[in-house]
């Protein structure tokens, strides 16, 4: 039999490998809700007893012609993917991101909060209304990721 209902949010609870299976967001001020990174990004999240680890990519991401990007490649695989790790923080309705390094530096040295319910093998992000990454917009973001091993 399937539990349904949310499970406690732990350390231990989270601990583990997570697949994206979604991301998007609404933007605060038009409510237009689209996907983050296209549809079905290739996207991880790993929490080690230590550290967070996120890599997020557009999929169908362009390849290079060749080894070395030329300056327009480099451009685009920067604005398909986001990534970031540092410590964290567990509260039962949340999980707090202690950045200490970011594919945009800016980002280094911040406290990014999610809010989150674990359903099942869901792991469930909302965030709380804030500039987009991705492009400047005052925006909500919800993040679901499947659990791949604990």
């Amino acid at each position: 039999m399937t539990n349904t209902s949310p499970a406690q949010l732990t350390r231990d609870a989270i601990l583990g490998s997570w697949r994206m299976t979604s991301w998007t967001y609404e933007v605060v001020e038009t409510g237009v809700k689209q996907d983050a990174l296209g549809p079905q990004p290739n996207g991880w999240i790993v929490y080690t007893p230590e550290r967070v680890m996120v890599l997020v990519l557009k999929a169908n991401r362009n390849r290079p012609a060749g080894l070395i990007p030329t300056p327009e490649e480099k451009l685009a695989l920067y604005d398909t993917m986001f990534a970031y790790s540092g410590t964290y923080t567990v509260h039962p309705d949340r999980v707090i991101h202690h950045l200490d390094m970011s594919w945009n530096e800016a980002w280094s040295g911040t406290e990014q909060v999610r809010f989150c319910k674990l359903d099942g093998n869901n792991l469930i992000y909302t965030s709380a209304p804030a500039k987009n990454p991705l492009d400047g917009r005052e925006a909500t973001h919800e993040v679901t990721f499947e659990r791949a091993s604990s």
